[in-house]
């Protein structure tokens, strides 16, 4: 097949392309916003005419969690508009996308792991856009598969466990919040998830993915700096009330995987088995 990757360049975007060398039956077209972009639906329309595209793995987005309650239109067309548009390019060649979403789209609080029939109720601009992605997408494109993920981290870009290794090298203390709970998700095993989608045919449906595990931001914390070999650092606890930021966060977001599991016959990593393995490429590198 010939694939379309968008956000190529973001912790995903790369973990595809590494997953790409062993899987080289497929051609794969790697863009990212200097290459291709996706707010442009002719520019869109072109690429996957020209290039002749059978599926996209839209990895694009709009991150910036806090950023986006003050820049709803730019967050929108990125996460909303621009996922239609792939979805509408492709569904013209009888092809298929893979869009990628997340757990902002609950509001956090229930207190057993969401199925992906649970009623979505996002309380974020981010959320929203998200959510109003995945309606647009599925729209647009028959076999439109949803992957839902959460906490997601590599040793590309910026992220929460490279963040947490920096400034527990900095500095003598840290506040993490213990009071949201979720499970991490190591990018290269998501990008293990979608490539068996790929391989097996994408089969049209929201999916949830994640490591297997829960855990809360400051134990995550704990075992990033355990991992990483840092001990002079002191992490205390802090509920969400005390580190007050623009966008709510869900409290609970713990997604089931039972239905990617089944559906692709896939074992999920355990959450501090992934971590391990992310952290000790990181250390090679020095990071």
């Amino acid at each position: 097949m010939k694939i379309l990757i968008t956000g190529c360049n973001g912790q995903l975007g790369n973990e595809m392309q590494l997953l790409e060398e062993s899987n080289p039956q497929h051609t794969y077209f790697n863009t990212d916003v200097a290459e291709l972009d996706i707010t442009d639906q002719k520019a869109i329309e072109t690429f996957v005419d020209e290039h002749e595209i059978d599926g996209i793995v839209n990895c694009a987005a709009y991150t910036a969690v806090d950023k986006a309650e003050d820049n709803q239109e730019l967050c929108t067309k990125l996460n909303a508009t621009a996922p239609e548009y792939l979805a509408a390019a492709v569904e013209k060649r009888g092809g298929w996308l893979i869009q990628i979403s997340t757990d902002y789209v609950f509001d956090g609080t229930n207190h057993t792991p969401y199925v992906e029939s649970d009623p979505v109720c996002p309380n974020s601009v981010y959320g929203r856009t998200k959510l109003a992605g995945e309606e647009a997408a599925q729209k647009a494109c028959q076999k439109t598969m949803i992957i839902r993920t959460a906490w997601l981290y590599s040793t590309f870009g910026n992220n929460f466990v490279k963040t947490m290794i920096r400034l527990g090298k900095e500095r003598p203390e840290l506040g993490v919040i213990f009071d949201q709970i979720g499970s991490p998700t190591y990018a290269r095993d998501l990008a293990v998830a979608i490539f068996a989608a790929i391989n097996q045919g994408v089969k049209p449906g929201i999916y949830h993915f994640s490591n297997e595990g829960v855990i809360s931001w400051y134990d995550f914390t704990k075992a990033i700096h355990r991992i990483a070999g840092i001990t002079q650092c002191h992490v205390r606890p802090l509920h969400t009330s005390e580190y007050p930021t623009a966008a709510n966060r869900p409290h609970y977001s713990v997604l089931d995987k039972t239905k990617i599991k089944q559906t692709y016959g896939i074992e999920v990593p355990y959450w501090e088995e992934s971590l391990e393995v992310c952290i000790g490429k990181l250390l090679m590198d020095n990071v």
